[in-house]
């Protein structure tokens, strides 16, 4: 898979880019999503450059999929560079009790500040930023108890910045979730395909699913191989990725005329089965150097 996959989403970059900084005046802080799964891979930097200086609160969103043990690494990764990052996920609500304490701690001085000028209860507003289908609409419907932005698996959902008003003395306004113009290496492309950031129908499949193959056979052996019921010398073994991928199409009965692999539906089950964590709590992401 090249690395310029999202060549085409320059021009989505750059209309996001205005919103950001045409709206950046108008929040007290931002509230920025990344895939646990893919804790470095989904942190778009374009962003980060962006809001450089607005106070800042991170969600490892989707935790529930990810290797608890890696999350924890990658959470005290972050703290360590001085940010308040927490666990999460939109669909258990693990996390959403420290998401507002957070929120108003970094915000403390602010408020008081609020509250010194007789302005008690003054609402706060976040803007929630990170790349498509990470999340943000289902943790914006989540803080407003109700459906009020749209959500879809899938990302390019969310096209024009939305505000919604919630419970807590918090307005959120969601924007679009976008990718930055090049990454700089192809595990970072593969990583942002394989859980779903980038739409199926502009990637190679095949090619994405014998990646993740060669990804889970790294990092989660025994994993992989459960799951598939493969021997586990035939991961350890001299077997290339591809022939791999196609012994668990084998494995899994997917064969056309000739015996032949029906590969599409090797690569879709493989991928289906990972976003579902049906194969295990998986995290891509190494760990950051340094972090034990």
């Amino acid at each position: 898979m090249p690395t310029d996959i999202i060549q085409w989403f320059p021009g989505h970059m750059a209309k996001t880019r205005r919103l950001i900084g045409e709206n950046l005046k108008n929040v007290d802080i931002v509230i920025e999503l990344l895939d646990a799964r893919i804790p470095q891979s989904s942190r778009n930097p374009e962003i980060m450059r962006l809001v450089e200086g607005k106070p800042l609160v991170t969600l490892l969103n989707k935790s529930m999929l990810a290797d608890p043990v890696s999350t924890e690494k990658w959470v005290r990764h972050y703290t360590g560079e001085g940010q308040i990052c927490i666990p999460f996920d939109c669909i258990s609500k693990k996390g959403m009790d420290r998401l507002l304490p957070a929120i108003r701690t970094v915000l403390a001085d602010k408020i008081k500040r609020y509250e010194d000028k007789g302005m008690h209860g003054r609402k706060l507003k976040a803007m929630v930023v990170g790349i498509p289908n990470v999340g943000k609409s289902s943790l914006i419907n989540l803080l407003g108890g109700t459906k009020k932005a749209k959500v879809e698996n899938r990302p390019g959902v969310t096209v024009a910045p939305q505000w919604v008003t919630t419970k807590e003395g918090l307005d959120l306004m969601d924007m679009p979730g976008v990718l930055w113009p090049r990454f700089d290496d192809r595990a970072t492309g593969e990583n942002l395909a394989i859980t779903g950031a980038i739409k199926d129908d502009v990637v190679e499949i095949e090619t994405l699913a014998v990646a993740l193959v060669s990804k889970l056979r790294r990092r989660y052996p025994s994993l992989l191989a459960a799951r598939y019921k493969l021997d586990a010398t035939i991961l350890e073994g001299e077997m290339s990725d591809y022939d791999l991928f196609e012994a668990i199409g084998r494995r899994r009965g997917f064969l056309v005329g000739g015996g032949e692999v029906n590969t599409e539906r090797t690569a879709n089950t493989l991928l289906d089965e990972f976003r579902a964590a049906k194969i295990g709590r998986i995290t891509l992401d190494a760990f950051p150097k340094g972090v034990q």
